[in-house]
Parts: structure tokens; C-alpha cells; sequence
């Protein structure tokens, strides 16, 4: 199919062969029983993806390869409103649902065509997929379960030096066309002075409150939230900005870093570059059946603000994070094909 670009994101629509081919597959991997929330399945993957539709892959596989876009969008994979049920009050009910599995597996094997999809064991018990909904009492919270405030943008895990490369949103319901916010670094304009100061280690980005506090409830000595936790208490300096000096990559969260103490020059720097993200800044709606994939070198994301009622109608998209190489984090995993990275 025709690739289309509107505002910076790229648009992939699936044909209705390619969707009757994708469900075919689909159909075969439910029948056997396969959770795509669970490592297995994704160690498996590499054998399915050949079957994707041609044009699919080698749009992925551009995307991969070329870095053309902050973000790119795949439409046409309809969901079924009805069959996934009322959106859940909570993300281990949905988690334990079974009624999106169809969606699971099409996320999954696309993310597999990017890199290698993985997961922290402090979020939703370290699964492979997980969901974005709201929850009643996290209104105010800076998180994909907030509501009632904005999510700032960020560069997702931005904290971590094994963050993702890519972020995959897909939409399972947005009857309210809650909008995702993006913002790619390549639509900003700073001085070579702002960008060198920007390019120094002079910054601290710290784990966000989420990290922190689901696995503290269940597991409070896990490894994993211990080494958060050293991470908040005692971060070491990042620059924000890195890689081609004329075509940088960047990693941001700008609610949860502050600067080296004292640095006025890094201070300044980085109120540009927030108040230029600011400036381009759009609004990308996930509507049901579309897939968003943000590349978290070249941009960020947030959520804007909206009113969550709890009546199985609410904004629902699943998630995955993916790396484009697993192996730079084999130290943080048990083993060499571990996919949670403690």
C-alpha cells in the first residue's frame, strides 16, 4: 500500500488482503494457545514474521533501517468493540482477560519486525504487552493511568540507559479521541552554543512515581525496584542531547530531571529546547484498530488531559516497548534471552 506523511507521521493502511492475512495467522497462533504477554511466545516470533504481508515488512523494515519519521502509524486493523468487552477497571484484569488476544499477537509481531520487545519488572508484573486505561484514584497521576491531568511529554523511561528505541500504542477504544501528544526533535531550532551544552553530561533524569510504586506493594525488596530507587537517589549526569551532532537523538522527561547544581548555562539551555518541543508539539489520536509507533530517539510523547468514567467506555490502548539491540542489556537480565530487564 501507498505511504502516506501528515504532520511529520508516517501512514501505513493495511488492505483488506493484508488484514485477512494477518488474521489468518492470528487465528492459527489462539488456536494454539499462544499469550503474547508471556517471553516464550516472543523468543518464537522471529518464525512468524515471514508470513506478515510483504508490503508491511518492508515498510517496517524501512522505517527501521532509514529512521524517516519521528513516528509512523498503521491503520486498518479493525477491532471489534463488543468482542474486547467492557474497557477494564484495572490493568491485571485486563491483563487476565483473554478477549484481546487477537490485538496482542498483531502488536507483538509487529513490534518483533522492529527489534525485540521487553519489559520492567517494576510495570504491570514485567508482561510483554501491557495496557494503558484509567484507574480510579490515579486521576492526578503522571502516568498512562492518570486522567485528569496532562501527561507531559517525555521521552519514554528516559531515565534508563536501556530504554526503549521504539514505543508501540495500539488502540483497542478512543470514543472520546483522546489525543497522544509528539514532538520530534528534528522540528526544533537552537543555537550550536544551546545544542554543545545540550550534547554535555549536565543533566539528571530520575524513574518516574510509576516505577516506584506497583512492584513496592507486592515485592518491596525485588531487585529490580531497588535499583530504581538507587536511580532516583543517586543519578548520574546524561546529556540530553547525543549521537550526529547535525542530526541528533535526544532523551528527555523535563517532570522528573534538574540540572547539575549550579548550572545556570544548562538551566537556560534546556528552558529552550522545552520551550521548542513546546512549539511543535501535535496532537496524534490513537483511534481503535490504529497502531502508533513512536520512535523514542527522535521524539517524545505525552497524553492530554480528559475525563475518565468508569463505565467500560474509557480510553484503552495496549503497549509495548522495543529495543532495536537486546543484548546491550545482558547485564541487566538473569539470562542472555531474559526479556525483563531488572
Amino acid at each position: 500500500m501507498p505511504v502516506t506523511i501528515d504532520q511529520g507521521v508516517l501512514h501505513y493502511d493495511l488492505s483488506t488482503d493484508e488484514v485477512a492475512q494477518l488474521d489468518a495467522l492470528i487465528a492459527e497462533l489462539k488456536q494454539a494457545d499462544c499469550d503474547p504477554g508471556h517471553p516464550r511466545f516472543h523468543d518464537e516470533a522471529w518464525e512468524l514474521t515471514g508470513r506478515l504481508p510483504v508490503g508491511l515488512r518492508k515498510f517496517l523494515a524501512e522505517f527501521r533501517r532509514d529512521d524517516p519519521a519521528a513516528a509512523f502509524k498503521i491503520r486498518g486493523f479493525d477491532v471489534d468493540d463488543q468482542a474486547v468487552g467492557p474497557t477494564p477497571g484495572n490493568w491485571s484484569d485486563a491483563a487476565a482477560s483473554l478477549n484481546t488476544r487477537r490485538e496482542e499477537i498483531f502488536l507483538s509481531l509487529i513490534g518483533k519486525c522492529l527489534g525485540e520487545i521487553f519489559s520492567w519488572p517494576t510495570l504491570q508484573s514485567g508482561r510483554m504487552i501491557q495496557n494503558v486505561l484509567p484507574i480510579a484514584g490515579e486521576e492526578n497521576e503522571q502516568s498512562g493511568h492518570g486522567s485528569d491531568v496532562l501527561l507531559e511529554w517525555h521521552t519514554e523511561d528516559g531515565f534508563h540507559p536501556y530504554r526503549c528505541d521504539y514505543l508501540a500504542l495500539f488502540g483497542i477504544r478512543n470514543h472520546d479521541r483522546v489525543p497522544t501528544t509528539v514532538a520530534s526533535i528534528r522540528d526544533v531550532e537552537l543555537s550550536a552554543e544551546t545544542r554543545k551544552v545540550l550534547s554535555e553530561p549536565r543533566f539528571y533524569i530520575l524513574p518516574d512515581d510509576e516505577h516506584l510504586r506497583q512492584l513496592a506493594v507486592q515485592q518491596p525488596d525485588h531487585p529490580g525496584l531497588l535499583r530504581m530507587r538507587a536511580m532516583r537517589e543517586t543519578p548520574e549526569p546524561v546529556a540530553v542531547l547525543f549521537g550526529a551532532p547535525d542530526s541528533p537523538y535526544l532523551r528527555i522527561d523535563p517532570f522528573f530531571m534538574r540540572c547539575v547544581e549550579g548550572d545556570a548555562a544548562a538551566e537556560q539551555a534546556l528552558k529552550e529546547l522545552v520551550a521548542e518541543l513546546e512549539r511543535a508539539t501535535q496532537d496524534v489520536v490513537v483511534e481503535a484498530g490504529t497502531l502508533l509507533v513512536v520512535d523514542n530517539y527522535l521524539a517524545v510523547h505525552g497524553r492530554k488531559a480528559f475525563t475518565a468514567r468508569y463505565d467500560g467506555t474509557d480510553r484503552w490502548l495496549q503497549k509495548a516497548i522495543i529495543t532495536r539491540d537486546l543484548r546491550k542489556s545482558r547485564e541487566t537480565r538473569d539470562t542472555a534471552s531474559g526479556r525483563v530487564l531488572i
